[in-house]
């Protein structure tokens, strides 16, 4: 692919989500906001080198700007997968060191990583050298008893020297033993101050908030101590809070689409890859929530929900579930 590059900003953007943000997932976000940010899940550089790659990489151009999110921490294969990544047309290549999970533990990446901000320094200078694209990182305030602002400074100074100027702070430490990644989203206290610290005492690096937004209203009130927020979850349970964001937070001009106009547009998309081979459940999944407080949702999720692995099922189903909306 290998297209012009697309400018980098990170006002507000959803985050990696694995099982959640797929390239379908993001085709429907991109319908709703032309301007928000999206990562892919976070990919292992195993997978990515030895796997399917044109399973894992690829998308749709609409979905730019795209970050393609790394899970790894050997240099070299990182910096090779961030060649590969901006071959393919991605627009940002981030490091995860911030997942507590098991399974990424015992891989030594994610959060474990910032027990090694040298290693972690290593592995950006490394992807540095072989890209021209932003290579920037999404960790954590600390883990365990290791979650000092002294710490956190450290490491991020050690990632400054490699030469990363945008970090994506999830605004809660880790617990490597003991909690669950789900308890590790909501147990630890959230730390917001920490964060605004890291922006007063390092202002030229762009700094990113993340962690326990639910509504657009939190969001705006982020901007006067951070560049930037990233949001989870309420992303994808009630994906409807990003149309505002083109015109309050990227200026546009443009009125925000309606809930129904988005998913007409999706049965566009549903139908051509229904073309492709790729089946309707893998597609429908996402727009369950699009409906989030209106009436007639219950029945709207219901529909597709009973429906979407059926043999068979088409685009009929969306047409179907959406006037589950009108006739309520």
């Amino acid at each position: 692919m290998n297209s012009t590059s697309v400018k980098s900003d990170r006002r507000l953007s959803v985050a990696p989500m694995l099982d959640h943000t797929d390239r379908h997932c993001r085709y429907f976000l991109r319908l709703i906001s032309r301007h928000i940010y999206l990562y892919t899940e976070m990919i292992t550089t195993g997978a990515i080198i030895h796997g399917n790659r044109e399973r894992l990489l690829s998308f749709s151009p609409e979905e730019r700007p795209l970050a393609l999110q790394l899970g790894g921490s050997d240099p070299d294969d990182l910096a090779l997968c961030a060649r590969i990544a901006e071959d393919m047309g991605y627009d940002e290549v981030n490091l995860n060191t911030g997942c507590p999970s098991h399974r990424v533990q015992s891989g030594r990446f994610g959060a474990c990583l910032m027990a090694e901000p040298g290693l972690v320094a290593k592995c950006i200078t490394e992807m540095k050298k072989h890209v021209k694209i932003p290579v920037t990182v999404k960790t954590r305030t600390g883990i365990d008893d290791r979650d000092s602002y002294a710490e956190l400074t450290s490491f991020i100074n050690h990632l400054i020297n490699a030469g990363c100027t945008t970090f994506i702070i999830h605004a809660r430490k880790a617990w490597l033993k003991g909690l669950s990644p789900k308890e590790n989203r909501d147990i630890p206290p959230l730390q917001y101050e920490t964060v605004y610290q890291l922006k007063k005492d390092f202002q030229n690096l762009e700094i990113i908030i993340n962690g326990g937004f639910t509504s657009f209203d939190q969001v705006m009130t982020q901007y006067a101590r951070v560049d930037g927020v990233m949001i989870g979850r309420v992303a994808y349970h009630d994906p409807y809070i990003l149309a505002e964001a083109d015109q309050k937070i990227f200026g546009s001009i443009d009125p925000a689409p309606t809930r129904h106009e988005i998913l007409e547009k999706y049965t566009s998309y549903v139908k051509q890859n229904l073309e492709k081979g790729i089946i309707m459940s893998q597609m429908t999944r996402h727009v369950l929530g699009l409906f989030q407080g209106q009436s007639g949702a219950r029945a709207f999720r219901r529909h597709i929900s009973n429906n979407a692995n059926k043999s068979g099922s088409g685009t009929e189903l969306l047409k179907e579930a959406a006037d589950k909306i009108r006739t309520v």
